[in-house]
Order: structure tokens, then C-alpha cells, then sequence
């Protein structure tokens, strides 16, 4: 069993920038791949990033390709990511998730656990 809790989200303008974090509980951490995803208001869940269990593998969506950063720190227990030159339309509650496997997934159904979420907002 794996517990995550998102921090980071917040208000910022077009142009800036926010760090998100993904703290996870246990310690298989370093077994997990592990991803963002994000979903906006009337809209379906999103792949954004995800990367490997050894950090080695990074994917980005192509909305974030260049301006978003997947990171993770096996020791500390914790995913970040990096985002630069926000725009409003990447507005959403962004999601933290977890997959048993060491390969980078994009699918909402190929991870095993969630966590409960961060609100980014993004005015113009």
C-alpha cells in the first residue's frame, strides 16, 4: 500500500511558475514508476508526466513538452514537478499517481494508487 498527498498547487499568473511535490508513504517508493495527471473542470483526467522507478525514463504530454519538469528523489520519498511558463489553460487539479512497475505509463487505468489532489489556477 502506497499513501500520497500532493503539495505545491496555488494561484499564478500566465508566464509563471509553481513546484509541485508528491510525498509518498512506505518504503518501496524506489519500486513505484510514477506520474502526474490533471484534470479541469468538465473534462477527463489527463496524463501530464510520468517517469520510471529509477528516475532514469522520463515522458511529458505534448501541452507541457518543454515546460514542465518530472523529478524524483528515491531517498527523500518524493516526486516533483516543475512547472515553467504556466498558462491558463493549464488550470486544473493535478493528481499524483503510482503504478507497480518500473516503466513510465500514460494510461489513468495502469496506476494502482491516487492521491487526493492540488488545485492549480493559472489567470491570464
Amino acid at each position: 500500500q502506497v499513501q500520497l498527498v500532493e503539495s505545491g498547487g496555488g494561484l499564478v499568473q500566465a508566464g509563471g511558475s509553481l513546484r509541485l511535490s508528491c510525498a509518498a508513504s512506505g518504503r518501496t517508493f524506489s519500486t513505484y514508476a510514477m506520474g502526474w495527471f490533471r484534470q479541469a473542470p468538465g473534462k477527463e483526467r489527463a496524463f501530464v508526466a510520468g517517469i520510471s522507478s529509477s528516475g532514469g525514463d522520463t515522458y511529458y504530454a505534448d501541452s507541457v513538452k518543454g515546460r514542465f519538469t518530472i523529478s524524483r528523489d528515491n531517498g527523500k520519498n518524493t516526486m516533483y514537478l516543475q512547472m515553467n511558463s504556466l498558462k491558463p489553460e493549464d488550470t486544473a487539479v493535478y493528481y499524483c499517481a503510482a503504478r507497480r512497475g518500473t516503466s513510465v505509463r500514460v494510461g489513468v487505468h495502469e496506476y494502482d494508487y491516487w492521491g487526493q489532489g492540488t488545485q492549480v489556477t493559472v489567470s491570464s
